[in-house]
């Protein structure tokens, strides 16, 4: 007569995820086979996707920003992923779907209604600052859009659609907030541009509250005067 008690090395989800791949559901009556073996497939499918759509949109971000739009290519996306081709078609279906994905930015713009008027630029400054640093997909699109069509539209579009709401709820003139919008964006993208793609020492070696105290005071104007 033999007894076949559980092992006690094992450990819970060790013996349940055993079971499972036996089709032993360990339950008596329960269904065995197939069924226990999809529904660990199933559990398993969606972490494999997120993981292939994450290797897929980092190797895209590197890829566009080295090579820009235009020269970017699936096939080199797919190498630098270690995937086939056809899976970056299946998750994306084309060249535009991919960058569209790849693009995808949130800029989280504070809302300064809640902070005093003549602290409003320094707070964006300093928001802006901190995204830059903590997002790298900021970065490859900042050296994207200084290259091609492509990536220049989707960082207008960014700015036009997180940015200007933000800025008309401060400015004195609402109907301004695009011209002002784009003020503030020479500023901003200016720095970004000379900190964090083109490296310039000067702008690199600034301190953030350096930064702040030399953009705030001329965005402040942006933001809140009422004539230039």
């Amino acid at each position: 007569m033999a007894d076949h008690a559980p092992s006690a090395a094992g450990t819970a989800p060790e013996d349940a995820l055993a079971a499972a791949l036996s089709g032993d559901s360990g339950a008596p009556g329960a269904p065995a086979g197939p069924a226990s073996g999809d529904a660990v497939a199933a559990a398993a499918r969606p972490r494999r996707s997120a993981a292939t759509r994450a290797a897929i949109l980092a190797a895209a971000r590197d890829r566009f920003a080295a090579d820009g739009y235009e020269r970017a290519t699936i096939r080199a996306i797919a190498r630098d992923a270690g995937i086939d081709p056809s899976m970056v078609m299946r998750y994306y279906g084309n060249k535009a779907g991919l960058f569209a994905a790849a693009s995808e930015i949130e800029v989280h713009a504070p809302d300064l209604t809640h902070v005093p008027r003549d602290q409003a630029a320094a707070r964006l400054v300093r928001h802006f600052l901190e995204r830059w640093e903590c997002d790298e997909t900021l970065t490859a699109m900042m050296r994207v859009g200084v290259t091609n069509e492509a990536g220049a539209e989707r960082m207008r579009g960014v700015f036009a659609e997180q940015i200007e709401p933000v800025l008309a709820a401060v400015c004195p003139v609402p109907e301004e907030a695009p011209t002002r919008a784009g003020l503030v964006a020479s500023q901003i993208l200016g720095m970004a541009l000379c900190r964090y793609v083109l490296h310039v020492p000067p702008a690199v070696g600034l301190t953030h509250n350096e930064v702040v105290a030399w953009l705030a005071p001329t965005i402040q104007r942006y933001l809140t005067a009422e004539h230039p």
